[in-house]
């Protein structure tokens, strides 16, 4: 008698074989186990990279952080921009159909030469004219049905993309006459208008009348086009003009900001509509620009998506770079259409180790390099040269470098009784001594902004370290400064916890600034020797000898033989701050002068540098646009901390660096600036009132398929150029993704087998039931 096998069993073995055979099958196909992306995309111009925290703005007016950047130096065009591959940088039209011109007026309007004196000239007026004929992306704001919504025809409306129609218009100069008005906006966080309410005339005017506005119907939407401004007129379709107080040359950098691009006044109508708010239908999570890229999928948990503006035809790859750009295969796509890549993947990347990883796999197009990886990406040469290690040669990856226009440093208080200089009379530094090799031809470069408003501080004194004697003596403390600045050795601080990335800085100007000087015409003298084609740092012995000079012999004060203490503020918390901390300290043992960290959090930290209630302290500085004055700004008394409020967190105070910034701040690069410069930064390296730190270096590393890539830490609208060659990475993902299948095979016949035994041994209990 026979009996045949349950359901159950049937269907077990329907399973295992199932899964057997679709294993087979994908091993069969090739098919990447590990792609994120979706097969359809393959063979697609997409760049592919990541982000690692959402951008809290993408309001042009709002945003001005470097992760916002990101994204919006993408999708709205300003009248100008940098060129991607001169140097030193230059501006050039992007939205402007040719570079602003400028007029210059006295106090009653009149038309004043050219080569007026700064402090002769009242106005200077900006006339723009944009390029005829560009257009703003497809957006639901320009379709005519949607500009009287209700909540109830909001319903199924959860994203942008869920509106199932879209429109367009030209972009005209009232539009970035309606965006100027928006920096004086009272319902949005406005980072510039402190600074530029100084320059466009009648700005600070515009927003007490717009917040009076706004009080008065409160919830109602503020229509800025029944409000003229002043300082901006719309001449014609294609034409307005912006005019400024005194003579402000670096004015045309911010016209390279997205605060500076268009924005249409339908975009805001739209967007102010009952329950766009509660949906996240914002200018700040959904922009509306005239770029190249728009944002079609914006996710932040997971990936924020760009796709190509297909109403962007205003623009062609540069023709023309440096020198060696041609060789090195970047004017290839000269006079093609831009962008050259049709979409731009962001994905969330919050671990560096997953990040490195999908690089490393093909999946990220570029990728820096973090401390975890450095050893593994890059390796130096016998010759002090950078470059990658074997195993990404043979990836075909690439390195890109470049010093960014940075600089960290730690600073003295001034206002502080032995580290200070508050009794220095005005002594101006010695004039600079003649430099053992040829100088530079001066390069004409960088600047850069301030954003923020500025608060008003009560002068108070600073209480940083204790007073050792009952005198001020204003040489003794420049020697002391002078003795730490030797003592502190930023070359292997850079060596050890930054890996290499970066310059010791010699002033407060960075490489590709004008008025920067290289080699032996750039060293700072007080610190450095130039041996041999290079600057070496002077000896410890000499730093003792400034130590003694300054009256603390082996670190013990010689009037009353007393340890003398430092004491530096400090946000550094964390394993990795020790490190650094404990390695500062090392530094100042080497004079046998005692550092003291204070540690604190960062509004506590804030309050004491308002307050000038430090002794030393560790900042840093960005550029945000080419020019020196952004950098020797940050050193001028009148930018005190303490009792104005400014920038200058040293609360430095010579009156001759004062008068020379004065006279340098509004002139053209010329060699008289380069001159003036030159002086300042004597003055300042005599001074010493900070520890000029270092610049740091930006890595980057790409993979052999994408082309174009050229560092350029000021443009940040560089994706556009960029150009992927979706076929070699299609192919070399697989190569460097191919699965190992003998596992499969191993698991398949060990499937079988068991299989066999069961079927073996069902039968068996069959024959014997």
């Amino acid at each position: 008698m026979t009996r045949r096998f349950d359901s159950a069993t049937l269907y077990t073995m329907k399973v295992v074989c199932i899964s057997l055979l679709t294993a087979l099958l994908s091993a069969c196909t090739g098919g990447l186990w590990n792609n994120p992306y979706p097969v359809a995309d393959e063979g697609k111009s997409i760049l592919y990279t990541a982000f690692t925290e959402r951008p809290k703005h993408l309001d042009p007016a709002q945003a001005y952080s470097e992760n916002e950047y990101e994204f919006l130096a993408q999708i709205y065009a300003p009248p100008l921009q940098y060129h991607y591959l001169k140097r030193p940088y230059q501006l050039v039209p992007l939205a402007a159909a040719q570079m602003p011109t400028v007029r210059y007026l006295d106090e009653r309007r009149r038309a004043l030469p050219d080569d007026t004196p700064a402090e002769k000239i009242a106005f200077s007026v900006y006339e723009i004219r944009i390029k005829p004929g560009m257009r703003y992306q497809p957006h639901p704001a320009f379709v005519p049905e949607y500009t009287q919504l209700t909540p109830g025809g909001l319903r199924d409306i959860h994203a942008l993309n869920d509106f199932p129609h879209s429109g367009t218009r030209t972009v005209t100069a009232a539009d970035y006459a309606h965006q100027i008005k928006r920096l004086a906006h009272p319902h949005l966080h406005l980072p510039i208008f402190g600074v530029m309410s100084e320059y466009i005339v009648g700005l600070k005017d515009y927003a007490a009348t717009l917040q009076q506005a706004a009080q008065k119907n409160p919830g109602a939407f503020l229509d800025l086009n029944a409000y003229p401004l002043q300082g901006v007129q719309v001449i014609d379709e294609h034409t307005y003009r912006i005019e400024i107080h005194g003579k402000y040359p670096q004015f045309a950098y911010w016209l390279a900001m997205p605060f500076f691009a268009p924005m249409p006044h339908e975009a805001e109508r739209f967007y102010a509509q009952p329950g766009m708010r509660e949906r996240n239908l914002t200018l700040d999570w959904w922009p509306v620009g005239s770029g190249p890229y728009y944002l079609s999928e914006n996710n932040p948990n997971q990936r924020m998506v760009l796709t190509r503006n297909p109403y962007y035809d205003s623009e062609t790859y540069p023709a023309q770079g440096e020198a060696e750009d041609a060789r090195a295969g970047l004017l290839a796509d000269a006079g093609k259409p831009l962008p050259l890549i049709e979409r731009v993947v962001f994905s969330l990347e919050k671990e560096t180790i997953p990040y490195w990883n999908k690089f490393l796999q093909g999946y990220y197009d570029a990728s820096g390099i973090s401390s975890d990886s450095f050893d593994q990406a890059v390796q130096v040469n016998v010759g002090g040269e950078t470059t990658v290690t074997d195993e990404m040669k043979a990836q075909g990856i690439r390195l890109s470098t470049a010093v960014s226009t940075s600089t960290m440093y730690t600073g003295f208080n001034w206002l502080d009784p032995v580290v200070g200089g508050t009794c220095e009379t005005s002594k101006s530094a010695p004039s600079p001594q003649p430099s053992p090799v040829e100088s530079p031809s001066p390069q004409s470069s960088p600047a850069s902004g301030r954003g923020g408003e500025r608060e008003k501080q009560p002068s108070i004194l600073g209480r940083g370290g204790e007073r050792s004697d009952s005198s001020c003596n204003p040489e003794r403390a420049r020697k002391l400064r002078q003795a730490i600045a030797i003592a502190v050795d930023f070359e292997e601080f850079v060596s050890i916890f930054a890996n290499g990335r970066g310059i010791a800085a010699q002033s407060p100007l960075p490489p590709g600034i004008f008025g920067y000087r290289d080699g032996g015409a750039g060293i700072n003298r007080t610190v450095y020797d130039w041996v041999d084609g290079a600057p070496k740092r002077k000896s410890i012995e000499e730093a003792r000898r400034l130590l003694a000079e300054a009256g603390y012999p082996n670190g013990m004060d010689a009037q009353n033989g007393q340890p003398l203490v430092i004491n530096l503020d400090t946000t550094a918390s964390g394993v990795g701050s020790k490190a650094r901390l404990d390695w500062l300290r090392k530094q100042f043992d080497k004079l046998n002068v005692q550092l003291v960290v204070r540690s604190t959090d960062y509004n506590r930290f804030q309050d004491k540098v308002r307050k000038g209630d430090t002794q030393m302290f560790y900042f840093g500085w960005n550029a945000d646009y080419p020019d020196p004055e952004n950098f020797l700004f940050l050193l001028h008394g009148a930018q005190a901390k303490v009792g104005k409020g400014g920038e200058n967190a040293a609360n430095y105070s010579n009156p001759e660096y004062d008068r020379l910034f004065e006279q340098m701040k509004n002139m053209e690069n010329n060699a008289r600036r380069q001159d003036i410069i030159d002086q300042m930064l004597e003055i300042l390296r005599h001074d010493s009132p900070w520890l000029w730190g270092f610049h740091p270096k930006d890595y980057v590393l790409q993979h052999r398929w994408l082309h174009n890539v050229k560092p350029n830490v000021m443009a940040n609208n560089k994706l556009k150029y960029w150009r992927v060659d979706a076929g070699q990475r299609d192919q070399l993902r697989r190569v460097w993704n191919r699965p190992a299948r003998w596992p499969l095979w191993l698991m398949v016949a060990a499937l079988l087998l068991s299989g066999a035994w069961v079927w073996r041994a069902l039968r068996r209990r069959e024959e014997q039931s």
